[in-house]
């Protein structure tokens, strides 16, 4: 249930920081979906890897 609230916390978090970086740059003209796909990848990919450092953290320290 705590994973489920950290989620909630940090995947708002992950979007603002990811937001900051233009990705339209890297990829060729006219691949729009492609760049929102990665940067849908990026956001789930960065929000799990919190959310388990997070969860382990207060795991060890409790």
């Amino acid at each position: 249930m705590i994973k489920f609230f950290l989620y909630l916390l940090v995947i708002p978090l992950v979007i603002f920081a990811v937001d900051s970086i233009n990705i339209n740059n890297i990829f060729k003209k006219n691949k729009f979906y492609q760049a929102k796909l990665l940067y849908i990848i990026l956001v789930f990919s960065l929000s799990y890897l919190m959310v388990n450092f997070l969860y382990d953290f207060i795991y060890i320290t409790n």
